[in-house]
Parts: structure tokens; C-alpha cells; sequence
């Protein structure tokens, strides 16, 4: 399978829905190849909604949106178990969690135990509702959609659910250019209602085996390992988490065979770096330092390995 070619039709597809977000298409798609979710940051109407119809259109996959409110409870998202008067047994009612790609449209502005309600699908792909477990549909991926934590009625995320989510992707306002191909685009049918898939959930799946193959050097595994070591140890940063060395790593292989590449390079790790830990940082107290700049001061201070090729 060319992963490349593969990456390359989803993203273009994509484009044909949204202007000027390729870059953020092809973020997507990384976190997805390396088997993780995506946090899509950014104001209302910039287009997270349209992005995540149309990755999953463009894949082939399954879809469902949760809308986020103070009031949804935990099994609304996974489902109930009814009791069937007739058979006398209880039957398993599937919340929207049972699909292949999950909007959780606004999900910080739902209560911290709602959006735990999660957890459990996103780390092992199944779920349990009264004692018996569920398994999810596979490819399974959950984008989702935060609002600024300075709107009115917004909870922020527990720590350990940011944790999970294996890059954040910040999707800004369009620029003049693009802002008026959008208009040429809507003045007709809107172009997600004619979009066709060009790939499969099972090729989705193989392209993520195949990634196992992507080599990564020993010094690049130094490199990224120092990295997130760097970064717990600046004075501003409380924590990072092990998970995102793990998700660093993996996003790198996708970024690579995204690429056409059969082995990792700084520069994979270099692009992906702010994406993958910046959403993880615990700042302390009192420090004012933003989580980018943190990120880009420690990639300028550590040295780049030179000898990555298998």
C-alpha cells in the first residue's frame, strides 16, 4: 500500500469541501494513521464540523455527532441496556459512540463527568454499560471540538482526557483569498452533500500496520525522549506526559509514510512537536510563558541528531 497516494486522495478530497485547511486535513490524518484522536481548536464557524463530515465521507467510514451541553449525561453517549419484556432479557440500546468517527461537538461544555464518559472508548476502543462490554467499530477516532475557555459556559478538560488525544489542531479564520472561494463554492449545492469516499476503513486499518514498519533511528528515539524530558524540566512546565512521547513517536512514522518515506527525520518530529505536547502541558502558577513558546525555546536548545537513515 502507498500511504503517501493514500493521504494524499483523503486530503485532496477534503479540499474540495474546505479551502485552506490542507494542512490541517493532513494533521488529522496523522493522528488517525498513528491510531489517536484530535482536538480541533478554534472559534465558532471556522469549520470543524465540515472537517470532521468530510474526513469521515472521504474515508469511507461510519459517523456521529454529539452535541456537548451542561445537562447531557454519560449514557447518552454510550447507550443503555432496556429490559425486553417479551424475551425477558435486557437488550443493549448503542449510544452515537457506536461508529467510526465520533464529533464530540463542543465537548468542554459539558460537566467533567460527561466528558469522562469518554474515557473508556478512547483509550481502549470499547465501552461497558452495566458490567458488559462493548466493542467499537474499528478504524474508531473521536474529534473533539473545543471552545476557547474565555466563552461563557465552558468546563476545562480534565487532564487526563486532554491526555488522550494524540494531537490538538487549530483550525484559524480564512484568509481574504480563501474566504471568497468559499463564497464561490456555496453558491451552489454544498460540496460536502456531493462528496464521495476515496478510501475504506480497511485500508485505513493496513495503513496503520503498516507503519510498524517505519524505521526509527536510535538517535531520533534520543531526540524525541530529550525533548519531552526538556520539557518537564523547564521551570514554567508542572508536568508533560509519558503518553505524548509515545504519540510523538508514532505521529512521526505517519508523518513519514505520509511522505513517502520508509524512515523517520527531524524534521517529521520538528513539525509535529507543538501539536502533540502543546495541549499536554501542566503550566505552574504564576508563570505567565506560553505553552508555544516553551516548545519552540527547547527545539531551538536541543541538538538535532545527523545520521537517521535506516
Amino acid at each position: 500500500m502507498d500511504i503517501r497516494a493514500l493521504s494524499s486522495r483523503i486530503v485532496d478530497n477534503i479540499s474540495q469541501v474546505l479551502v485552506g485547511k490542507e494542512e490541517a486535513a493532513k494533521l488529522c490524518l496523522t493522528a488517525i494513521l498513528a491510531g489517536g484522536h484530535i482536538l480541533l481548536e478554534g472559534g465558532p464557524g471556522v469549520g470543524k464540523t465540515v472537517l470532521a463530515k468530510a474526513l469521515a465521507r472521504s474515508m469511507g467510514c461510519t459517523y456521529r455527532r454529539i452535541q456537548f451541553t451542561p445537562d447531557l449525561m454519560p449514557s447518552e453517549i454510550t447507550g443503555v441496556s432496556i429490559y425486553n419484556q417479551k424475551t425477558g432479557d435486557f437488550e443493549y440500546k448503542p449510544g452515537p459512540v457506536m461508529t467510526q468517527v465520533l464529533l464530540a461537538d463542543e465537548i468542554n461544555r459539558a460537566t467533567p463527568k460527561t466528558q469522562a464518559g469518554l474515557l473508556q472508548a478512547m483509550e481502549e476502543g470499547e465501552i461497558s454499560v452495566d458490567g458488559i462490554t462493548h466493542s467499537l467499530p474499528r478504524p474508531f477516532v473521536v474529534l473533539a471540538t473545543q471552545n476557547p475557555l474565555s466563552y461563557e459556559g465552558v468546563f476545562p478538560l480534565p487532564e487526563g482526557q486532554l491526555d488522550r488525544f494524540a494531537l490538538q489542531v487549530n483550525l484559524g479564520y480564512p484568509g481574504f483569498e480563501e474566504e471568497m472561494a468559499m463564497l464561490e463554492r456555496l453558491q451552489g449545492n454544498h460540496p460536502l452533500n456531493k462528496l464521495e469516499p476515496v478510501s475504506s476503513p480497511q485500508e485505513i486499518l493496513e495503513a496503520q500496520q503498516l507503519l510498524e514498519k517505519v524505521y526509527v533511528h536510535p538517535s531520533l528515539g534520543q531526540y524525541i525522549v530529550t525533548l519531552v524530558q526538556q520539557v518537564r524540566q523547564h521551570p514554567s512546565v508542572l508536568a508533560a506526559s509519558p503518553r505524548g512521547t509515545l504519540f510523538l513517536f508514532k505521529c512521526a512514522r505517519a508523518r513519514a509514510a505520509q511522505e513517502g518515506r520508509n524512515y523517520v527525520t527531524p524534521d517529521d518530529v520538528k513539525e509535529l512537536f507543538l501539536s502533540v505536547l502543546g495541549h499536554r502541558l501542566i503550566l505552574r502558577e504564576g508563570f505567565h510563558q506560553e505553552g508555544g513558546e516553551i516548545l519552540r525555546e527547547i527545539m531551538e536548545q536541543v541538538p538535532v541528531p545527523v545520521e537517521v537513515n535506516p
